[in-house]
């Protein structure tokens, strides 16, 4: 039988603890050094993460002709009537979510109240719900250009507007801007910038704070971080219903394909345009009653004076939101 030193086992054991304690407060530094520098993002995964990207990009940031432009700003109130009717009676496979908004008093900037937006060029949320938001917005104003766009190619790969052309492969930055004028609101939109060949990412609020342009777009942010309600992207503001998310995540055309992001990532601009005009399925109809929901928020803060704002599926839909009427 082999007899141990005691003395030496002693100085063995300590020289291993001495080596283990140094390893392990090397790896905290690291792990330090690694949260200090990396920056912070606030991640929100799409539900289609596993998607084939849409290798082609085809016409990122081409704006929109005439006639596909035509179709956000020209197409007539009864579309919104028959969606908001089918909102109403439970006639629709796509997910649009009517609930409570926290309330707070409006953005008003040349005595207008405001709608603001803020997202991210690779979020596929905001991806799909920037159809209903322009098509919400267009009933108080007029777009001149929007873009062609996508979500992240890692990240849904959603085709989608951009409200200005984007810089799909800074590191890191933000678009602040549109090409929208109304007589009755302010469309405030902030955009984060990062490849989009990658995953979704964003910054928090702070970020978009400080590469504030002007005193407006200062004011809203802030304004939108002071809410303390950012949790992700889409975040907005219209009129005074703080909406934390999209409020309708269309991306099907019937029961099977509804909660199937495959089918919205597999279609081209120009398919979702002519759906969109033609408003004769469930893709549709979910679109327009997304708008809907954000229509029947903006107008308490104009006092119902833009004419979509008399629909009576808009007054119903209000009305479940708890959202005061001027009528």
């Amino acid at each position: 039988m082999r007899r141990y030193d005691q003395k030496k086992l002693l100085t063995r054991s300590i020289t291993l603890n001495v080596i283990l304690g140094a390893t392990v407060l090397l790896l905290v530094a690291a792990l330090v050094y690694i949260s200090i520098t990396k920056p912070t993002y606030i991640v929100q995964p799409s539900k289609n993460a596993t998607s084939t990207p849409n290798a082609t990009l085809a016409g990122i940031n081409d704006p929109l002709n005439s006639s596909a432009l035509a179709v956000i700003n020209n197409e007539p109130l009864n579309y919104y009537e028959i969606a908001g009717e089918r909102l109403l009676n439970g006639t629709l496979v796509n997910e649009v979510l009517v609930s409570n908004s926290p309330q707070y008093s409006p953005i008003v900037i040349d005595g207008k109240p405001s709608v603001v937006y803020i997202g991210a060029t690779t979020c596929p949320y905001c991806g799909e719900n920037r159809w209903a938001m322009a098509l919400a917005l267009s009933r108080f104003g007029n777009f001149t250009a929007l873009y062609n766009g996508y979500s992240a190619l890692q990240d849904g790969d959603v085709p989608t507007l951009y409200w200005v052309q984007a810089n799909t492969t800074t590191a890191s930055g933000v678009d602040f801007g549109n090409h929208y004028s109304s007589s009755l609101i302010n469309f405030i939109s902030a955009e984060y910038e990062s490849p989009i060949t990658g995953h979704f990412e964003i910054q928090p609020l702070s970020f978009f704070l400080s590469r504030a342009p002007n005193a407006t777009y200062y004011k809203a942010i802030a304004f939108m971080n002071s809410t303390g309600k950012f949790e992700g992207t889409p975040f907005t503001l219209w009129g005074d219903s703080l909406v934390s998310g999209a409020d309708a995540v269309i991306i099907g055309n019937n029961a099977t394909t509804a909660h199937n992001w495959q089918y919205i990532a597999s279609m081209t601009h120009a398919q979702i345009l002519n759906q969109l005009a033609s408003f004769n399925d469930q893709f549709a109809w979910g679109e327009y009653a997304a708008a809907d929901l954000y229509i029947a928020e903006i107008c308490p803060s104009i006092n119902d004076t833009a004419q979509v704002c008399s629909l009576p599926a808009i007054k119903s839909i209000g009305q479940q939101l708890g959202l005061p009427s001027a009528a």
